[in-house]
């Protein structure tokens, strides 16, 4: 039993190494999204209460930090919690909040952040979360506010029709008081108003997502218009450093024509 463990470890950090090897030279990907999708399957699948499943997907989460800051990712954009996610039952909705509200406290006394030099920003209606939540998002949001070594975003309550038809507002209230002209709107002006706008590369280069499942369901409908996709058939839970460095190779293989 021990043998085939210690087989199965060698095994993986020869897989690893050997990926690592594949992409090290050619281009990283300076912006990823991801969506974390299959806690509840994962849950189910190793009958487990479902609140385990997401507490092992957050605990992924925190070594995604690690992966991504080794091999180079400079942005991370996680779509956490969607604002279809809060229809799901009242009871486990509430631990998802208590949930995020925990690991974001973790954010505070992470090491990392300060070390990496990490800026953390939740994007989402925030008025739809817990006043608790909201205001540890907002202290981990101003103690991180000068650092730019990397980006880390937090899609929480987050929609990405939502998120346009914010923009939109914006723009529009602007056009009423006079600011703007309707001749003057561009595509970068509805872009310098989404959530993300605050990135150097608000753009993801590329989006994964979880689970098996291939649609978008909302996220970064407007920056990932030329992200490239990849599906991977492999729940958020049980998703390891080998998944990400397989993504990216995929990534490295295609050839990015951007409409060209």
């Amino acid at each position: 039993m021990l043998d085939d463990i210690l087989r199965s470890i060698g095994v993986y950090r020869l897989y690893e190494s050997s990926l690592n090897s594949q992409i090290e030279n050619g281009p990283i990907p300076g912006h990823i999204g991801i969506i974390l999708d299959g806690n509840r399957r994962w849950a189910q699948n190793h009958r487990l209460a479902i609140d385990l499943g997401h507490t092992q997907g957050a605990d992924v989460v925190e070594r995604l930090l690690d992966w991504c800051h080794e091999i180079g990712i400079k942005s991370i954009t996680l779509y956490v919690l969607s604002t279809e996610n809060l229809n799901r039952s009242s009871v486990e909705v509430a631990e998802l909040f208590r949930l995020i509200e925990e690991r974001l406290r973790r954010l505070l006394t992470d090491e990392r952040i300060y070390k990496y030099k990490v800026r953390v920003k939740g994007i989402g209606k925030f008025d739809l979360l817990p006043p608790e939540m909201r205001e540890i998002l907002d202290e981990v949001e101003k103690k991180t506010a000068s650092f730019e070594g990397h980006f880390l975003n937090i899609a929480v309550a987050y929609g990405g029709r939502t998120e346009i038809t914010d923009s939109v507002k914006g723009i529009a209230e602007d056009v009423k008081k006079g600011i703007l002209s309707p001749d003057d709107i561009t595509e970068e002006t509805i872009s310098a108003r989404l959530y993300t706008s605050h990135l150097p590369n608000p753009e993801p280069d590329l989006i994964i997502r979880t689970s098996g499942e291939e649609r978008m369901s909302g996220f970064l409908l407007w920056q990932g218009a030329y992200s490239e996709l990849v599906f991977l058939d492999v729940y958020w839970p049980a998703f390891r450093k080998i998944d990400l460095l397989r993504a990216v190779r995929i990534y490295q293989r295609r050839r990015r024509r951007l409409g060209r």
